[in-house]
């Protein structure tokens, strides 16, 4: 049975991780979530669950506005070939979430350790960091430290690169 958010907060806590959470209405997109987080400050994370030609999963995690050159960030990333998004089923079947909740939290739920989570450098410059605690009804901030000793705490080492962007 995948974590729940109460899950995710009581682990959080037992780690001292410092973590602030606002409810709101679903928010399936980053431009939907806008209107909601319009005057907090921080990074805001836009999340892609994709996989390469061999089947290799990656969680990547990037700022909100930055546009993600899908056709050569597999050489940045250590993937296989180009990526391309996984189906739905993979996403609950690995991460315990639906589409529109994509979180880094969601590796709670990956024990088998089959999801590589890749950070945005710059993301992790921004504090702190906002995303989905495993459902898209709330939004979740956490310092990018907390964050990477989150993911090291669920064995995932954490990927922080340089993403090739668009221009």
């Amino acid at each position: 049975m995948a974590a729940t958010r109460a899950d995710l907060f009581a682990f959080l806590d037992r780690l001292a991780i410092a973590h602030r959470t606002i409810e709101h209405p679903p928010l399936p997109t980053v431009e939907a979530a806008m209107a909601v987080w319009g005057g907090m400050t921080g990074g805001f994370a836009k999340n892609l669950f994709v996989k390469d030609k061999k089947s290799r999963l990656f969680l990547i995690t990037l700022r909100k506005d930055a546009a993600l050159d899908l056709k050569h960030v597999q050489a940045a990333i250590g993937a296989s070939g180009r990526v391309s998004f996984c189906a739905a089923d993979q996403l609950m079947e690995h991460l315990g979430i639906l589409p529109g909740s994509v979180t880094p939290f969601g590796v709670l739920n990956d024990t088998a350790g089959a999801v590589t989570v890749v950070l945005e450098k710059a993301l992790l410059e921004l504090d702190p960091v906002h995303v989905h605690p495993l459902e898209n009804t709330a939004t979740t901030a956490v310092s990018a430290d907390g964050l990477i000793a989150f993911l090291r705490a669920t064995g995932h080492e954490p990927l922080v690169v340089d993403l090739p962007l668009l221009a």
